[in-house]
């Protein structure tokens, strides 16, 4: 029996996805966590813990690098908030072209008793545009911003995508109709919208800088909503109060930004939907189960991806550096009790690797040893068995 932990309201859909083999929030010793939200930063974990699984994309609430040196496996549910993040932003590029902020706050300040008519005279200041035959870039097609690029389309835009490292799965997934770029700044240029889907990481800070505003039309309106920082706050300010962006979109409030003309802050409201929180919990409750019960790590983000069909009776995990040799070191452990291998598996994320090694037959005492004798190489962080269903 498997214990998994919550910190947060996941929802009901989420918990009953589990099978009887897991028991939620009743244990002690947790074998993983389910979570949205919550900071586990400065979070110390128990030994128990094998996996952290978050219902959302982004993962800057889990001290990664920290969670790998205790072999704890880390994961995320992409996909699965992003048709509420597409709509958000096709609601809000919609609501900036035609001036419905605006517009509301004059309802809101005119209830005279001649109001129709005083709407009816000044209703021209409100005048927007249509977004059919508009320019629309994309940059980044994964999950949410090749949902965007395709409904722009459907609305009778023109959109152009950049995305150097897109995956193969994300071309499938976009309308050939989208003309691809080879730079930010060219898919830029001369776009009437500016919309920006992109994961966080040290190559994606300031994405949208100096350079890049610079190269956009004038009057352009820029949303952000992967994640703070990805958007230059600083320099989108000055183009804003330079009339060069005409209105900025996002969903990571800063205080240089706040109560400012022409920007837009909505409370990182973009997954929150109940079709959303409902599919990462699902997605979420899976991902917990297939770890523990089978190793697969599909949608790891410290783990290199491995999904491979479990048909032995017993499964070895091992999380550990990627360094030379390990492979060797694992087997030769192994071939010194007499186990044979019938399968096995080794991959790499960056300074980590991980193996899974298939066998038929292994005794409790042959597999004690196993473990007691593997977790004493250093540059092992957890050695697992998983015996199959």
């Amino acid at each position: 029996m498997y214990q998994v932990k919550t910190f947060n309201a996941i929802a009901q859909s989420g918990l009953d996805a589990f099978t009887d083999n897991f028991q939620i929030n009743s244990g002690e010793e947790p074998d993983a966590y389910l979570i949205r939200s919550v900071n586990l930063r400065d979070a110390e974990f128990p030994e128990s813990l094998k996996t952290i699984v978050r219902a959302g994309a982004g993962v800057n609430n889990v001290p990664v690098h920290a969670a790998t040196e205790h072999g704890i496996a880390v994961f995320n549910t992409p996909g699965s908030n992003a048709n509420a993040v597409k709509e958000l932003v096709l609601g809000l590029m919609i609501a900036t072209s035609r001036n419905l902020f605006a517009a509301n706050q004059y309802s809101n300040e005119h209830t005279e008793a001649d109001v129709s008519q005083r709407t009816e005279k000044d209703k021209t200041k409100f005048n927007g545009t249509e977004l059919y035959g508009k320019k629309l870039a994309v940059v980044g097609l994964g999950h949410v911003g090749s949902l965007v690029a395709n409904a722009a389309l459907e609305l009778g835009m023109t959109v152009v995508g950049y995305d150097p490292l897109m995956s193969t799965d994300a071309a499938w997934n976009i309308n050939n109709q989208v003309k691809r770029a080879a730079s930010i700044r060219r898919a830029v240029k001369d776009a009437d919208f500016v919309t920006v889907h992109v994961p966080k990481n040290d190559d994606t800070i300031s994405l949208i800088g100096t350079k890049e505003i610079a190269a956009m039309k004038q009057g352009v309106v820029l949303f952000n909503y992967s994640r703070i920082g990805i958007a230059n706050n600083k320099a989108v300010l000055k183009a804003v109060q330079d009339k060069k962006i005409s209105q900025y979109c996002t969903d990571f409030g800063e205080p240089i930004i706040a109560d400012q003309p022409n920007v837009t802050i909505t409370p990182h409201i973009g997954g929150s939907t109940l079709e959303a929180e409902s599919n990462g919990a699902v997605q979420g409750a899976n991902t917990v189960m297939n770890y523990l019960e089978s190793g697969d790590t599909t949608h790891a983000v410290n783990l290199p991806s491995m999904r491979i069909p479990f048909e032995a009776p017993f499964r070895l995990t091992m999380i550990h550096k990627n360094v030379p040799n390990m492979v060797g070191q694992i087997a030769t452990h192994l071939a010194g009790l007499g186990i044979n291998i019938e399968n096995m598996s080794n991959a790499a994320r960056k300074d980590t690797a991980y193996t899974m090694i298939d066998v038929n037959t292994l005794s409790k005492a042959d597999g004690d040893a196993l473990v007691k004798e593997l977790n004493e190489i250093p540059e092992i962080y957890r050695v697992r068995i998983i015996k199959h269903n």
